[in-house]
């Protein structure tokens, strides 16, 4: 009799301790916040990659406390819709081009302008230049950012090659911010404004036969199916951003939070290695289909130039004082060191 007892009261305890490690478990799934995350960018992308790397880490240490949900290459929203989505709470995250939002602020164009950062050292001090300002505009805004990456120089991919200024009048190129249609149209190109995953079928339409962009981009159409030559100018490295709606972010706890925003770090340091080495080995890829590499000529690259120097001058007179000192800071940073 006195064993049954016994037994039973193991059964019980036993019973009783599955029963609390259920409701913990439960606990921590309701506990669990899942944030949804937009992006324009395909998985082949390095800046998708960068990003399912800064995932991986928030939800690994975080123990699961936060999970971030990513849509990529359009899937849920259209890449130039994924501000607006974060501001409103549509999507608590999301990876954002900076530069199709000039007419915000000028601020957002600052590198698309040709000339103003025409490598990673100097778009690195732009960016630092620009901080303080942007922190103040999102914030204005209701959000955060979270993540800095920048793209690989860039250039023309055309049918034939561009040798000249005269190669480029006429050509139907597709280009992807205010400042890039305006130089591209004061080259003589017909310029359009297209995101990313309309790119492909601009081509098949006839809508384009050119294109301004990174190889990155290049490999992400495979371009090699729609033009042979792809001419180099360098011109900018102009960044995506990863924002967060400032509310979501803050109503995680402080610990949380640290963990965000950390992870966020390592991938703004991590996106700019990985553009680094995209820019190099996506060259030999696009070279190893087909696609003959070359130098923008001298008069390219001063007509480019030219331009840059009117738009800047003309981004001056529109932006904030803030703005302008912040350009000022850089530039006089970059001349220091020349």
């Amino acid at each position: 009799m006195k064993s049954t007892a016994i037994s039973f009261a193991r059964v019980g305890a036993s019973i009783a301790l599955g029963t609390l490690l259920m409701l913990a478990g439960a606990r921590s799934v309701l506990a669990a916040t899942t944030w949804i995350m937009a992006s324009g960018n395909p998985e082949s992308s390095y800046f998708t990659q960068n990003i399912r790397q800064f995932i991986d880490e928030v939800e690994e240490r975080s123990a699961g406390e936060l999970r971030i949900d990513l849509r990529a290459n359009d899937t849920l929203i259209k890449h130039d819709a994924i501000k607006r989505a974060v501001q409103t709470g549509q999507v608590q995250i999301g990876e954002i081009r900076p530069g199709v939002y000039g007419n915000e602020d000028p601020m957002y164009i600052l590198d698309s302008i040709p000339g103003v950062a025409s490598d990673y050292e100097q778009a690195r001090q732009l960016l630092e230049a620009q901080l303080p300002y942007f922190e103040e505009l999102l914030g204005r805004q209701g959000l955060r950012a979270l993540i800095w990456a920048p793209w690989p120089g860039q250039g023309f991919f055309t049918t034939s090659p561009l040798e000249s200024l005269d190669d480029m009048r006429g050509k139907k190129i597709r280009i992807y911010s205010q400042p890039t249609q305006q130089m591209a149209e004061r080259l003589g190109f017909r310029a359009t404004i297209l995101p990313f995953a309309e790119v492909s079928q601009a081509y098949a339409t006839g809508m384009i036969d050119s294109l301004f962009t990174s190889p990155q981009t290049g490999i992400d159409v495979q371009i090699w199916d729609y033009a042979k030559h792809f001419t180099y100018t360098g011109t900018m490295h102009n960044k995506n951003a990863v924002i967060v709606n400032e509310r979501a972010f803050r109503s995680l706890d402080e610990d949380l939070q640290r963990i965000v925003l950390e992870a966020g770090q390592r991938a703004t340091e991590r996106g700019w290695e990985m553009s680094r080495r995209a820019g190099a080995e996506n060259d030999e890829v696009i070279e190893s289909h087909g696609v003959v590499i070359t130098d923008a000529s001298d008069d390219i690259q001063q007509a480019i130039t030219a331009i840059g120097d009117e738009m800047l001058a003309q981004w001056r007179e529109s932006a904030a004082a803030p703005a302008v000192e912040a350009l000022d800071r850089y530039l006089a940073q970059r001349s220091a060191q020349d």
